[in-house]
């Protein structure tokens, strides 16, 4: 599986791309960062991170595109960036057909690291060491998108099996006689 994982941000939106599956040894094809000036016009910052994912989704064909799941803050202004950020991501994947999956920042730590609290050094040590790379890479928006990919990745297969386990109850579940499925005509 190939996953471009999406670090959204209007200043700094880390892109990073893992292969691999889960319970193997994960490939690093790439690692990023796709940069707005801070004083330009939002439509214009909008414009060249579009651009940006764009060429990342040309270059590397993923599978799928794992986004960090907008969660709330205390700076308003923060959120709405990332959150345009993230949808700039949502738009471009999905005008091309591929999945997209979101994953809350706590879900992306706690898969790579084994804690929901870990700090940027922590992810950042731990996608060094599971991509078997020389140094964390850098800014800690592109090591978030390496974590972002390689949660998916981690977290796909047994995401996949409880949508199947939930299908198949659903399907096996009786109806009561008074239900409006269950009530006949």
């Amino acid at each position: 599986m190939r996953v471009l994982g999406v670090d959204p941000g209007l200043t700094r939106c880390g892109v990073g791309v893992v292969e691999g599956v889960a319970g193997r040894p994960l490939t690093m094809l790439g690692v990023g960062v796709v940069r707005t000036p801070a004083d330009a016009d939002l439509g214009h910052r909008l414009v060249v991170i579009e651009q940006g994912l764009e060429q990342w989704l040309d270059e590397h064909r993923p599978e799928l595109v794992a986004v960090e799941r907008v969660f709330s803050q205390h700076n308003v202004r923060t959120v709405m960036g990332t959150a345009q950020a993230s949808a700039v991501a949502l738009l471009c994947a999905s005008r091309r057909g591929i999945p997209v999956a979101l994953h809350t920042p706590s879900e992306v730590k706690a898969a790579v690291t084994g804690s929901g609290r870990a700090d940027k050094d922590q992810v950042g040590a731990m996608v060094t060491r599971l991509l078997r790379l020389d140094a964390p890479p850098k800014p800690a928006d592109a090591a978030d998108a390496l974590a972002l990919a390689i949660c998916h990745i981690w977290r796909a297969p047994a995401q996949n099996r409880l949508r199947q386990a939930a299908v198949l109850h659903a399907s096996h579940t009786p109806t009561a006689p008074n239900s409006p499925k269950g009530r006949s005509a």
